[in-house]
């Protein structure tokens, strides 16, 4: 007989947003050109070419969704060939209508699916245990509850939320399943060493593994205009009215991520299971990140007495002296220079660029 991970990923489908413009990646990550359409760590394939892979290895490529904008449609059919189910957004309504929109599409003709969302542009490492993750989640999912999975956290890092785990749950073929206690915010250090220590707390890398009849229930009960204006959508998708009832309906969708949405909330009614990630994760959130999966200086930047990450996407050629932990990059309309400390503020560079009306660099 097939294991129960075998049965439940019969009906499995993934789901990738795939939007923002990584403005902590700036300037090579642009509106027109988001992180998740570049090849950031060397390796040849793009962030969403390498989600791809890793799904592809699990279930076939009919059952994998992307939810993008009209703007990067066309980007994104080049990279992925084999992609038949693109559903493309009018506009950004953050990720639980986007979620909520494949859930309720994909719910519709297969009304025993499961579904997992997995963002564009994150890197993983260790395919084996990711699928061993992802066969627990969905076991566990079957049983009715959202499932996440918690990152195994490599250090106290302040860059990410976290996940309290509770009591061990008796799901069959789901051993390390456990039920979530709370979400919790990005901490300051001292508060994530004593996460890091106590062993109950995760990472959150934003992955969420649901029965779709039990995702858009939880929607009608917390959210009902969200999901009175996505029934609505669903209901036309298979018809020439598509376009019309979608650029009709979707602007006027509550803007609302999953985790407030729905994560937060049912965890507090206990219907949020987790189960471990025991594989090397990182969002490449920003240039520290990027360094930290692999991001290569560009072959002829030349160091003395320095060290830290160079790029030059347009060929020019970067000297660095007497620097240490330092970030540089040049494109050919615009130079970044910062430290990995403070990796995390090149975000602010394109709110100032935004504000001068500088469109054309951001």
């Amino acid at each position: 007989m097939p294991e129960q991970s075998e049965v439940t990923l019969a009906h499995f489908h993934a789901v990738i947003p795939a939007g923002g413009a990584g403005t902590r990646l700036w300037p090579l990550s642009r509106a027109s050109r988001p992180k998740f359409l570049l090849d950031l760590d060397g390796s040849g394939r793009s962030l969403i070419q390498q989600t791809w892979d890793r799904l592809v290895d699990l279930i076939p490529p009919d059952r994998i969704h992307v939810v993008t904008g009209s703007a990067h449609a066309d980007a994104i059919r080049a990279q992925l060939p084999e992609l038949t189910n693109l559903l493309v957004e009018p506009s950004p309504r953050d990720s639980m209508p986007a979620i909520g929109l494949a859930a309720a599409v994909i719910g519709a003709t297969d009304p025993d699916a499961i579904i997992g969302s997995f963002a564009a542009d994150h890197v993983i490492d260790d395919q084996v245990s990711f699928a061993e993750a992802i066969g627990q989640a969905v076991t566990t999912a079957a049983s009715g509850l959202i499932t996440t999975v918690g990152i195994t956290p490599a250090g106290p890092s302040t860059a990410f939320g976290y996940i309290e785990s509770g009591q061990h749950l008796d799901v069959d073929g789901a051993g390390s399943a456990r039920a979530v206690v709370a979400f919790v915010e990005k901490p300051d250090a001292p508060t994530a060493a004593t996460y890091v220590a106590s062993g109950v707390h995760s990472w959150n890398g934003g992955m969420f593994v649901t029965r779709t009849d039990v995702l858009l229930g939880h929607l009608a009960r917390l959210q009902p205009g969200l999901h009175t204006g996505l029934a609505t959508i669903a209901a036309a998708w298979a018809s020439d009215e598509r376009q019309q009832v979608l650029d009709d309906v979707w602007p006027t969708l509550t803007k609302i991520a999953i985790d407030h949405a729905i994560a937060e909330p049912v965890s507090l009614e206990g219907g949020m299971a987790v189960v471990p990630g025991a594989f090397d994760w990182n969002d490449v959130g920003d240039y520290a990140a990027l360094q930290d999966v692999g991001g290569i200086s560009s072959s002829d930047t030349v160091w003395v007495d320095a060290d830290g990450l160079a790029i030059a996407d347009d060929g020019t050629t970067i000297a660095v002296v007497g620097l240490r932990d330092v970030v540089v990059v040049r494109t050919s309309d615009a130079l970044l220079v910062t430290s990995r400390d403070h990796a995390q503020q090149v975000k602010e560079v394109v709110s100032v660029l935004k504000d001068r009306g500088r469109a054309d660099v951001v």
